[in-house]
């Protein structure tokens, strides 16, 4: 697997403070993508047990709040055998750490369900998932007011709350922001 670029101080993309991994390799291409770039598979560097380290090193620090996979598309079957390692290793060695990814897959109906997207890892690989944004991006629906998610058709959901109820939950962060406030 490639990344595209690593974010250690990331306050966009999830909850707080947090490491961001930008993955390469994407086959949704959706119109007017922020990252484009990274649909490429072989985009940028190889991500190798020293970026891994380097990641989980960077998670140490109290102020951070956990780790956003994003890119391209983590989700892809490839993304998601080497990513299952790094998920594995943040949550034994913190536990308190969120983790947030996005997919431009649909959580319920493509990654639970037959597609593509799902494989031999998905399943473990949602397990240790906090957030989840998923959706492919519809410039048609873009509304900057939305918390996490650049489209009106994506959700945010509790990935946990959702494989234990064996339905969607909807994250807090799925709402609106509210006029003059501003999320951290």
């Amino acid at each position: 697997m490639n990344y595209g670029n690593i974010k250690y101080y990331d306050i966009a993309n999830g909850e707080g403070v947090r490491t961001s991994l930008f993955v390469s390799g994407c086959t949704h291409h959706c119109k007017g993508c922020f990252n484009p770039e990274t649909w490429d598979f072989s985009y940028g560097k190889p991500y190798t047990e020293e970026v891994e380290k380097q990641i989980l090193n960077s998670l140490d620090n109290d102020f951070i709040n956990g780790l956003t996979l994003l890119g391209g598309e983590p989700m892809e079957p490839a993304n998601q055998k080497a990513l299952l390692p790094l998920v594995k290793k943040v949550k034994e060695l913190y536990p308190n750490k969120t983790i947030w990814c996005y997919s431009g897959y649909l959580f319920d109906s493509e990654l639970l369900g037959e597609s593509r997207a799902h494989c031999p890892w998905t399943k473990e690989f949602l397990s240790y998932i906090d957030v989840m944004v998923d959706g492919e991006f519809k410039e048609s629906l873009k509304d900057i007011t939305l918390r996490f998610k650049g489209s009106s058709n994506q959700r945010v959901i509790d990935v946990k709350k959702s494989l234990k109820e064996n339905k969607v939950i909807l994250s807090p962060f799925n709402e609106k922001r509210k006029s003059g406030t501003i999320y951290y």
